[in-house]
Order: C-alpha cells, then structure tokens, then sequence
C-alpha cells in the first residue's frame, strides 16, 4: 500500500505476490508501508503491481482468520484470505497476536 494512502480500519487489501488478504484491524500510529512476501500490498478493489509471484511459503505464509500486529506501530491486521507471504510493516515482521488467558475458574 502506498505510502501517500492513509491506512484505516477496515481497509481492504491483497497481496502482489500470493493468495494473502486481508483487513486493518487497527491502524497504524505513524508512517510506513505495508508489505506481503516483500512486496506492498494494494487496495483490494485496485490492480496489483507486476511482481514475481511466491512458489514456496515464507515461514508458514499468513494464516486464515489470524490477526497479525506491529507492537511498535499498533498495526493489527486480519488475514482474511490465506497466502504464502507474510505480512509486514516498515521493513518489520508482523508477528501472531497470541490469545488472551482466560481467568482460572477454580
């Protein structure tokens, strides 16, 4: 996604270079580009640029319905359609948001 287009929830975006989808959960606080498989990702409603498409998956690629975030950006993203790449937000992995532990009902 270009870095002139501002990033808000509830963007949809695909991916250049694979399958990937996805959605912003939440924006990011401050600038940079988002990027699958090394490549910025684009609108989902808009063309992707020319890019050499993945054959194998980067680290597992991004996974169905599992938010990804940037700790120090805030950016979290949903996976909305799975793919060989993975996401990532100013040159930084985006890593698996990790379920919440529920309280003990002892």
């Amino acid at each position: 996604m270009k870095k002139d287009k501002m990033m808000k929830a509830g963007m949809r975006f695909k991916s250049a270079v694979c399958s990937a989808e996805g959605v912003v959960v939440r924006a990011a606080e401050g600038e940079g580009e988002l990027t699958c498989g090394g490549t910025a990702v684009t609108l989902a409603d808009q063309q992707p640029v020319d890019a050499t498409p993945l054959t194998v998956a980067q680290d597992g690629g991004a996974l169905l319905a599992k938010r990804y975030v940037d700790t120090d950006s805030g950016l979290e993203v949903l996976c909305s359609k799975a793919g060989f790449g993975l996401f990532a937000f100013a040159g930084r992995q985006l890593t698996l948001k990790q379920a919440k532990a529920l309280p003990a009902s002892d």
